[in-house]
């Protein structure tokens, strides 16, 4: 009997042997393509990778460029706000000398009018020959030219000499006060011609920094953003360790002054209640606490409003105009310009800054802020900026004063 054995299914028959063939199939596939692909990947990596350094460079290229820009209109908003201030003031100057001038001019004419009827008198009076040239001479324009005419004057009485004596005093001052008003216009033209030079020019700087930013890509921007992010970070971290060297130094400071206090106290067999010294001082710091925590707190009442050259508030500032309305709220007039907002108070070190100081930055001065302690300022930074605190690392330092 013969043996009877089923057929063998191939292995690519069976339902599971496809499947793994297919499986087999796939992965061979799979990792060919990937082998295929990796040139292209490698490709792709090293495109983003120079698209990402091409856009670190481009944003800090213009980043570099922006903020010169942003620093050279500083320092010509601080000269337009020094010839703002030479406009205003010879406004008010050519207001002044036209107001003489039509008061000089109303003393003429009631010089003249005194004249006037001492010839009308003289006139009717009846006073011979010589009538109609005295009468001409009073009312003449120019009376000064008949003085040479002995015989024209030799006819007038003393009232009439004293009111021909004061129509020409009076005329000669009208003269004067005109003279005077026409320069002084002259001069208001002059200074108002400065002025638009200085306007033109802020805008001129602000508009190239501004097309700079317009014409980034979206990924330029992320990295300008980064990199100003990185910039404060590190303002931050410079002014935290100052923070903290200052803090170790008054410290050691205070803890020296105690144990000088108590070997002086015990040389002297005294205890350690002498209360009475430095009292003055105390005030003195006392009243300055007092007018800075004025000013602290109004420029705080001002953040978040935007940065507008040019502007004192109240709706937007400049950083000088707002150290200045700071002050002034706390009852201390300063000027205008940071060129001579350094110049008044009492310089004081960084190190030794108090709430209150004025702080200055770069070297041409273009640059305040309001000092708040710990290393911080509340200032107007910039074009497209909000009144903000940042730290006072944040720029290249100058120097610092204490207004009041």
């Amino acid at each position: 009997m013969g043996t009877h054995r089923k057929p063998r299914t191939g292995i690519l028959e069976s339902p599971a042997g496809r499947r793994g063939a297919l499986g087999m199939g796939a992965a061979a596939l799979a990792s060919a393509t990937w082998l295929s692909s990796q040139p292209a990947f490698a490709d792709d990596i090293d495109d983003q990778r120079q698209r990402a350094e091409e856009a670190t460079a481009r944003a800090a290229e213009v980043k570099d460029r922006v903020d010169t820009l942003y620093r050279e209109a500083g320092t010509a908003t601080q000269h337009y706000n020094a010839a703002q201030e030479n406009v205003t003031e010879q406004q008010a100057l050519v207001e002044t000398l036209l107001d003489e001038a039509e008061r000089a001019t109303d003393r003429v004419n009631e010089a003249r009018r005194t004249l006037g009827s001492f010839a009308a008198a003289q006139y009717r009076s009846g006073a011979g020959s010589a009538m109609p040239s005295t009468v001409t001479f009073m009312l003449a324009d120019d009376p000064q030219s008949y003085f040479d005419q002995r015989y024209a004057l030799a006819r007038l009485g003393d009232q009439q000499q004293q009111a021909l004596s004061d129509y020409t005093d009076r005329q000669a001052e009208a003269t004067e006060q005109r003279e005077e008003a026409t320069e002084a216009l002259d001069e208001l033209v002059v200074r108002e011609d400065e002025l638009q030079a200085q306007k033109e020019e802020v805008q001129g700087k602000l508009a190239e920094a501004r097309q700079l930013l317009e014409q980034l890509t979206e990924e330029e921007q992320d990295e300008l953003a980064e990199l100003e992010r990185l910039e404060r970070e590190e303002a931050e971290r410079v002014a935290e360790q100052e923070r903290l060297e200052r803090e170790a130094a008054e410290r050691a400071a205070a803890e020296e002054a105690a144990r000088a206090q108590e070997e002086a106290d015990a040389a002297a067999g005294q205890g350690s209640g002498g209360s009475g010294s430095g009292s003055g001082g105390s005030d003195t710091g006392g009243t300055y606490a007092t007018k800075a925590q004025a000013a602290i707190a109004f420029a705080e009442a001002q953040i978040g409003k935007p940065y507008v050259w040019g502007a004192t508030g109240p709706n937007s500032y400049d950083c000088s105009g707002l150290t200045q309305a700071a002050w002034r709220e706390a009852g201390v007039q300063i000027p205008r310009v940071t060129w001579d907002q350094v110049n008044i108070g009492t310089k004081v070190a960084k190190s030794d800054l108090q709430p209150g100081d004025l702080v200055f930055f770069y070297s041409d001065i273009s640059h305040v802020g309001l000092y708040i302690g710990g290393g911080q300022m509340i200032h107007a930074p910039k074009p497209g900026d909000v009144v903000k605190v940042e730290s006072i690392d944040y720029m290249p330092w100058h120097s610092a004063v204490r207004p009041a």
